[in-house]
């Protein structure tokens, strides 16, 4: 139990409760407002905000390449060995080791993770947990989601601005509402430290000349006000010809800690990156892995983000808290392609774009409650979240002249021609209730108990028709779990858990095949070992799982959907990470999904593996330090494999794409105490390979790339 807190406010702390209820009530009627008309006026850039108080010590920075509490597993201050559930951890100190410049590329070492599924198509970070796809829904931001509202529009999350990525295996709905059954990727933005820090760097290398800077701490004598600003600047490429990766972002952020046990923390960010749209090839083709089969001048996948949000927490007293978290969003996308070149020079290619603009608010009210009793303890939770999205996008759909895939020639903006395809105006209210209780007896067996209920409804205007689509769903959702402390170094857990996934958009006119899609709901069963060492720093996990999703929908065109029946997905995932020593770090992740479409509304793919699932993933990463002596600095030096096995392009299993191995190594020595020279490289020997098959369209992975950085630290 908590000791030393105040049981009485102070005047400060009152007062900021009251300044942060003031901007939890403009926030919502500033949400309210965007949701009852976001496509008839131009917004305003904002900022993002969060809040601290005990938690810092479940959101990093770590010290180490391994986590040990989280809050991402039960929304509470817990042990991850306590948690009935699969949870990887990647820390900001192994962030930085691998150079780590997307989501995608942050949790490529995880297990039960197949991330950059679509090779050198980046518009996304497209990541598939435990066989299935989260990319729409599975990614959460300090908590709140972060999902992508309709069709195209949404960022990426830069990761120079986090300080962890947490992935939650498995269906995780009684807590975080509408996901899918495979789980989440939780990024946690950095924020203030007590101690000052600093650093400055600039990196250099294949499509990258980039600066950025990373400093903060206290403003006054006494700590209650810190900051933290982090911010880079970046003019790059992909790696390929035609390709864009341009990106300017920065992040202020102000903690106010007036008492123990308050404090808020404001975090704000603005975020532009211009990039380029998806480079696939015909299936059966053998080209060179350069060629560009788009428009030069009509390629481009350009986003514009601004957040605000805040997370505030009060403890009135040792045994009861109080968390407010929520952040609003304002986002908007200009995207242009030309795509589906075929083996056929004389047949015409297909032009779209996009002009998206999205407002999201979200909000999630906490009441945590720890007592105990004659050898029990007990830690209650009780929450209300509410997510509103709003998205307008104007979509133009048309043809491009053909184009000779072996002698490609440009055409221009004049071989195009765009009509009016979808103008829509969509709308998603999203409102979950939900409830925890962990029980804790003799220090030893834990239960898990959860349950929450949600209600979603998601409109959609189509505003050059008049007509609407109008979907309302709700569910109830329930978790069991059951964690058995063997000693305080190992546990074996065993848990029941739902997920509940309504419409992303509306499914009526045209785009289903008949009437509208159902929600997927999802069922997962998970026994698994956990163990931390005594003798290192250092995490092992053992998982085995069984999930299965309904009402699964399966595209049998690009833009139109059948919900083929049930899927479902066994597997076995063994993850560890290491730091044995000062010196030396490892982190091994291996992971078998057994899948299979168990009913099939199309007809003839039962049985069949579902497309774009691995059977077999791994991956290994090490990185060892040389000690400096006299005046040579600390040298480390750091290698990692990663395999993801063959998969198909299509749910007929027809289509094969072969399994890779890929090779990624890092090099860093301390030229000083404060600077720093380091090179990364991925894909080290340039591996030429497919990634993804896609209704007859292939990509290839990303090439080699080396990158060198210069920091000086303070």
């Amino acid at each position: 139990m908590r000791v030393g807190r105040q049981a009485v406010l102070s005047a400060r702390a009152r007062r900021l409760i009251a300044s942060s209820a003031l901007v939890t009530v403009s926030l919502g009627v500033a949400g309210i407002s965007w949701a009852q008309d976001a496509s008839t006026s131009d917004t305003t850039q904002l900022q993002e905000v969060v809040v601290d108080g005990k938690s810092d010590r479940v959101v990093g920075p770590d010290p180490t390449i391994v986590a040990k509490n989280t809050a991402t597993g039960t929304k509470t201050d817990t042990p991850v060995i306590d948690v009935p559930a699969s949870i990887s951890i990647i820390t900001q100190k192994e962030l930085e080791e691998r150079h780590v410049e997307s989501l995608q590329q942050a949790v490529s070492y995880t297990a039960g993770v197949f991330a950059d599924e679509f090779g050198n198509d980046d518009r996304y970070d497209y990541i598939r947990i435990r066989g299935f796809d989260q990319t729409a829904l599975g990614t959460y931001r300090d908590g709140s989601a972060a999902r992508i509202p309709a069709w195209f529009t949404a960022s990426r999350l830069e990761p120079y601005g986090l300080q962890r990525v947490e992935v939650l295996k498995g269906s995780t709905s009684t807590l975080f509402g509408l996901n899918g059954p495979g789980g989440l990727v939780n990024a946690i933005t950095k924020r203030p430290q007590d101690e000052k820090h600093g650093e400055v760097y600039t990196s250099l290398g294949n499509g990258t000349k980039e600066i950025g800077t990373d400093f903060g701490g206290p403003l006054d004598a006494e700590g209650v006000w810190t900051y933290r600003l982090t911010a880079l600047g970046k003019e790059g490429d992909l790696g390929w010809d035609n390709s864009n990766d341009d990106r300017f972002y920065i992040a202020p952020a102000l903690t106010i800690k007036p008492d123990e046990g308050t404090s808020l923390t404001i975090l704000t960010d603005y975020y532009k990156r211009n990039g380029t749209g998806a480079r696939g090839f015909p299936t059966g083709a053998d080209i060179d892995i350069n060629t560009f089969l788009g428009e030069p001048d009509f390629n481009r996948f350009n986003t514009e983000q601004t957040d605000i949000g805040y997370q505030f927490e009060h403890e009135f007293n040792d045994n009861l808290t109080f968390r407010s978290n929520g952040r609003y969003t304002h986002l908007s996308l200009d995207y242009a392609e030309v795509y589906g070149a075929s083996l056929d020079p004389t047949l015409d290619r297909t032009a779209f774009s996009v002009d998206g603009r999205s407002n999201r608010y979200v909000i999630d009210n906490q009441l945590e409650y720890d007592t105990g009793w004659n050898g029990i303890d007990s830690k209650t939770l009780v929450g209300v979240d509410y997510a509103n999205d709003n998205t307008r996008e104007n979509i133009l759909y048309g043809t491009a002249g053909p184009i000779d895939i072996n002698n490609p020639s440009y055409c221009g903006l004049s071989c195009i021609n765009l009509g009016p395809y979808v103008n829509w105006h969509v709308k998603q209210e999203a409102v979950g209730i939900y409830a925890q209780e962990q029980l804790t007896f003799d220090d030893r067996w834990i239960v898990t108990l959860g349950g929450r209920w949600d209600r979603v409804n998601t409109t959609a205007d189509y505003l050059d028709t008049g007509a609407r689509d109008d979907d309302t769903a709700s569910a109830f959702t329930k978790r069991l779990g059951l964690t058995y402390k063997v000693n305080s170094n190992l546990a074996a857990y065993v848990n029941y858990s739902e997920s509940f996934q309504p419409l992303v958009t509306p499914s009526g006119n045209g785009y289903a095949v008949s009437g509208s899609l159902k929600p997927q709901r999802g069922e997962q069963y998970e026994a698994g070992l956990k163990y931390s060492p005594d003798s290192f720093d250092g995490l092992f996990t053992l998982a085995y799982f069984d999930l299965t999703q309904t009402n699964v929908p399966s595209y049998i065109t690009p833009l139109i959907q059948q919900q083929i029946g049930e899927i479902g997905v066994r597997g076995i995932e063994l993850e560890g990470k290491a730091a044995i020593n000062s010196n030396l770090n490892l982190t091994v992740a291996y992971s078998y999904w057994d899948a299979e479409i168990l009913e099939d509304g199309i007809g003839g793919n039962v049985g069949n593996r579902p497309q774009r699932v691995p059977r077999h993933l791994a991956s290994a990463w090490l990185d060892y330090t040389i000690p400096g002596e006299g005046q040579r600095g600390d040298l480390t030096i750091g290698g990692g494999v990663r395999y993801i096995g063959q998969t198909y392009g299509d749910d007929a299993n027809t289509v094969s794409v072969g399994g890779y191995t890929l090779v990624d190594a890092a090099v860093s020595y301390k030229v000083t105490d404060d600077v720093t020279l380091a090179v990364n490289a991925t894909n080290l020997f340039d591996r030429k390979y497919v990634a993804s098959s896609y209704y007859g369209t292939e990509y290839y992975g990303d090439r080699r790339k080396v990158i060198g950085t210069l920091k000086y630290s303070w």
